[in-house]
């Protein structure tokens, strides 16, 4: 017994006294693996997460203003409608439910595949129009709050459809209507092409690089500290 004690202290001291830098092929081979042991488990450990329940999404433009601001971040949860399945094109795990109106959605724009964010308005079975702004769900006027219209006068997209949702598909709009690229220009989402449901607000920050590098601090904006924590319900 006391031989074992002395043996595993000695091994003890001899890790404590082991160089930051490898000295020879050896050393540098256990610090391999020590890394690759290190990076494995945080694989195994995140990348479920990011894959399957939670993905992180910075507001790049004012489309859905005021209710996403530009420099917002934000926290998207996977599980209600189900994580698409990586390299199965179309596949996605059970979710508790699909797109509802009025939440607020990732999604991959059909075309061409660039992530967007906008608010779901109409599921499939609903007749969805746009008349002098106001938004008709089956012929009846939506109580939108949420929503901004920078143009006085009339606007090119402020009547649209009327259209039928087809199954499988969803129509979304920004909240900023008179500047936001939504299913007025390129039609309803298929329903595989959703990515999250956009769900709080965990950091809010615009950074202006071009300001930052050119010395120009005294113009940047300090973080939106009211912001940070809100719930992004319906």
């Amino acid at each position: 017994m006391v031989t074992k004690r002395k043996t595993e202290r000695k091994q003890q001291d001899k890790e404590k006294a082991r160089p930051l830098i490898p000295r020879n092929s050896e050393e540098w081979k256990a610090e391999g693996m020590e890394w690759v042991r290190t990076i494995v488990f945080v694989m195994v450990i995140f990348l479920p997460i990011f894959f399957f329940i939670v993905q992180g999404y910075r507001i790049p433009s004012g489309s859905m203003e005021n209710t996403l601001l530009v420099g917002d971040f934000l926290f998207a949860d996977k599980i209600t409608y189900g994580a698409r399945i990586p390299l199965l094109e179309g596949k996605r795990v059970p979710g508790f439910r699909k797109p509802e109106p009025k939440d607020i959605v990732i999604f991959k724009r059909p075309g061409t595949g660039e992530t967007l964010i906008k608010r779901c308005v109409a599921i499939p079975g609903q007749k969805v129009q746009l008349r002098d702004k106001i938004l008709y769900i089956d012929d009846q006027p939506v109580d939108e709050p949420y929503t901004k219209h920078t143009h006085k006068g009339p606007f090119v997209l402020d009547n649209w459809g009327p259209r039928i949702v087809p199954e499988g598909h969803i129509f979304c709009l920004g909240d900023n209507r008179h500047n936001s690229s939504d299913g007025r220009v390129f039609g309803f989402v298929p329903f595989q092409s959703v990515i999250a449901k956009a769900d709080i607000l965990y950091w809010s920050w615009h950074w202006d690089w071009g300001k930052f590098l050119s010395l120009q601090w005294d113009q940047l904006q300090a973080p939106k500290l009211s912001r940070i924590g809100k719930l992004l319900t319906n």
